[in-house]
């Protein structure tokens, strides 16, 4: 069985659900708190030469990822820092008095940091470990980033035998 509602007033109802949205968004946020660690998404993809791994990685200089071989693994890291924390942080550092304790004369002020309504971005640091067959050639991986992609090219070891067929005499 169905149950009806009666609004005597349909006008009003609209306006309601715009202002509380309205208010929910424009509402000062409780001091928003940087995140520590995200995981960037990854595509493996296995070509003729050999495998390529993608990272989206947008916003990160190369400067700031790490690529290491261990054990067999590919570990790749990185740290991208929040940007109200870099702002607090710069402007920590343009505040210290100069290690002469004379007075800076004229130093220029520091824009205010941003207040952040809404974050969907992911910041902090982050660690991807992949472990690589046999098969690769560790001595001849690459990597390159570019467009917020970091490629990771993984090609096959040519001399490495994986499959053989042995006569029995």
């Amino acid at each position: 069985m169905a149950t009806l509602l009666y609004n005597p007033r349909p006008s009003l109802q609209p306006s309601r659900a715009l202002s509380a949205m309205l208010a929910d968004m424009l509402r000062d946020p409780s001091p928003a708190r940087p995140a520590t660690a995200f995981t960037p998404a990854a595509d493996v993809l296995e070509t003729a030469t050999g495998f390529e791994l993608h990272l989206a990685l947008p916003g990160f200089k190369k400067e700031a990822l790490h690529l290491d071989f261990l054990d067999g693994q590919l570990v790749i890291s990185g740290e991208r820092p929040h940007p109200a924390a870099a702002a607090k942080e710069a402007a920590a550092s343009a505040t210290e008095a100069p290690a002469d304790n004379t007075p800076a004369v004229g130093a220029p002020e520091m824009p205010a940091a941003p207040a952040f309504r809404c974050i969907e971005t992911a910041y902090g640091a982050f660690r991807r470990t992949f472990r690589l067959p046999d098969t690769v050639n560790v001595k001849a991986i690459g990597a390159e980033l570019a467009d917020g992609i970091l490629r990771v090219t993984l090609p096959f070891d040519t001399e490495k035998v994986t499959k053989q067929h042995i006569e029995i005499r």
